[in-house]
């Protein structure tokens, strides 16, 4: 993959031009594009959360020298060119490096130092699999009606209750769990704890299998006891914990989905040169030239967001609308941009083995994790009315 224009825009650093340098060289080295082996998807997200630590990408996925994180707070730019690249590469790869920021994220925001000491120089290593816990089955993007629960027990927390379509779920070494810690209404009651893989009473009560094949599981815990010293934060605090930490991540999300329009954009062109069709190139069809022009009108636009978004993160700003408007535009725009890729491969597109095909699968996901579209157009909406 080529260095894209985009790293000229002033949003960007000297640091990150070099960051996707590196990256584009050994991403093209190293992540080969292929479809998942579906009868091994556990092995190969391992194996991938190990090569992204030795590779030293994992410790952008941080916060914390001290850990072993490239800097002292979340590079939200970073975050997002590493995003695009690797899922330009491979949709696993772009999990894999996903989940650790996002499952250790709360650590890196809110834990204590002793937490921050434990867990975060692992993930960076790629030792540990991190998890993040927060959906239920009655509660998806409605957090405040979380039903799992943490009693607490002199020095102890006592957690039942089950949480599902977690990524990462049975492979990972470490969970950050929410739950209600009390009767306040709401959001107000809910907790953040990290529970051990290993803890008595959680089991993988289900693997879930999805379109695009990823480490996906529903857990439950059965009177789970845990140190008060793994709450995250104060008590109360999770719902606090569970958005500052989603605001990070939520734009890299948009980032993802430029990744994977950007490949479907990539084999688009390569095919409609070399496809034939009544004695010339499709790239010779007017109607093909269209296509291709709203394919990569609408990555550019949805570049401009993403990155507007991670730029105004970084420069300490509250960026919720931003944050939204990019991942509600990056997805849907991908989505499109894919569909189209998937008609110009004609029959090819649907086959299996097909890189579009296969990005077909991944990117519908994404318009629905980390805040569905229609829970963005919420969260736009509510912003504009709030600022006039």
């Amino acid at each position: 993959m080529s260095l894209h224009r985009q790293m000229d825009w002033p949003f960007f650093e000297a640091s990150h031009r070099q960051l996707k340098q590196d990256l584009v060289a050994w991403a093209s080295t190293h992540i080969h594009p292929n479809h998942t082996d579906e009868s091994n998807v556990d092995a190969q997200c391992q194996t991938l959360v190990l090569q992204l630590g030795q590779a030293g990408w994992l410790r952008h996925a941080i916060a914390g020298k001290a850990y072993g994180a490239v800097n002292d707070s979340v590079d939200t730019r970073s975050i997002c060119l590493l995003r695009e690249e690797l899922a330009w590469h491979h949709g696993l790869a772009d999990f894999a490096f996903a989940m650790q920021g996002l499952g250790s994220g709360a650590i890196s925001l809110f834990g204590s130092e002793l937490q921050k000491q434990h867990y975060l120089p692992r993930v960076a290593q790629g030792s540990a699999i991190a998890a993040f816990a927060l959906s239920e089955p009655q509660a998806g993007s409605d957090v405040a009606a979380m039903r799992c629960s943490a009693t607490r027990e002199g020095d102890d927390y006592i957690l039942n209750g089950e949480k599902t379509w977690i990524s990462n779920g049975g492979i990972a070494d470490f969970y950050v769990v929410f739950a209600r810690t009390d009767d306040a209404p709401g959001a107000k009651g809910i907790s953040a704890f990290i529970v051990d893989a290993n803890s008595t009473g959680l089991d993988i009560a289900e693997r879930i299998e999805v379109i695009a094949p990823h480490p996906l599981a529903r857990l439950r815990f059965v009177n789970t006891r845990i140190s008060a010293t793994q709450r995250i934060g104060d008590s109360g605090g999770g719902f606090k914990v569970a958005m500052a930490t989603l605001d990070v991540f939520r734009t890299s999300v948009a980032a993802a989905a430029l990744g994977f329009a950007g490949r479907a954009l990539h084999e688009s062109l390569s095919w409609v040169k070399q496809r034939q069709m009544f004695g010339q190139a499709l790239a010779d069809f007017q109607i093909t030239q269209t296509k291709l022009a709203d394919m990569a009108t609408l990555l550019d636009a949805a570049r401009l967001l993403t990155y507007r978004a991670a730029w105004l993160r970084d420069q300490g700003q509250r960026i919720t609308q931003e944050a939204a408007m990019a991942k509600l535009t990056a997805t849907e725009n991908a989505q499109k941009i894919i569909d189209m890729a998937v008609q110009l491969h004609g029959g090819m597109g649907v086959k299996k083995g097909c890189m579009v095909e296969s990005l077909y699968r991944e990117i519908r996901a994404l318009r629905i994790y980390e805040g569905a579209t229609e829970v963005q157009q919420l969260i736009i909406g509510r912003e504009l009315l709030k600022a006039n």
